[in-house]
């Protein structure tokens, strides 16, 4: 096992910043476009991040703590923020970003001891039993996953026009 909880709060804690300083001042043409149909632009992405530190990471983490397996925890709707059209800006976007996640980082230091509790097990609602500390795991690879997300959705922009150097450009390969 490589979970470390000091380590898991540095990403945590970066997150909001280093997409801050990466997206703050960008033109729209970055923010809003997309891999293709049915893709999230940008914008999409960081409400998806507000949603869920809103509605999954601490309500699981506060339901495994209380609850146990006792019962499922509630299900996180993952395009619930496509139902809501948010007409901030980017900055304002970031801005609640950062403002809930460092609450919920707070949150997290408050009510885990990690000796006591990241074996605590809960039951997701499609998965069966799960652990805290799996639960901490997938929120800091689930910001990875969405930088990294980011980063591709703005490099495909330009697939068309790096013309023959694709072939050199790794986040442009397809699967």
């Amino acid at each position: 096992m490589n979970f470390n909880m000091k380590e898991a709060i540095e990403v945590l804690e970066r997150t909001p910043q280093t997409l801050e300083y990466f997206l703050t001042g960008l033109s729209d043409g970055w923010l809003q476009c997309k891999e293709g149909e049915g893709t999230w632009n940008v914008s999409e992405v960081i409400e998806h991040l507000i949603e869920a530190e809103k509605t999954n990471w601490i309500p699981r983490l506060e339901f495994i703590i209380q609850e146990g397996e006792s019962k499922p925890f509630p299900s996180f709707d993952r395009y619930s923020h496509l139902n809501e059209k948010a007409e901030s800006s980017i900055e304002r976007k970031l801005l609640a970003f950062k403002t809930i996640r460092a609450l919920n980082v707070t949150k997290v230091k408050e009510l885990i001891v990690p000796e006591l509790h990241l074996e605590l097990t809960g039951s997701h609602p499609a998965f069966g039993v799960v652990k805290l500390r799996e639960l901490l795991s997938t929120w800091v690879v689930h910001d990875l996953t969405h930088t990294a997300q980011i980063v591709r959705v703005m490099a495909e922009r330009y697939r068309a026009d790096v013309g023959p150097w694709q072939e050199y450009l790794g986040i442009l390969k397809k699967k």
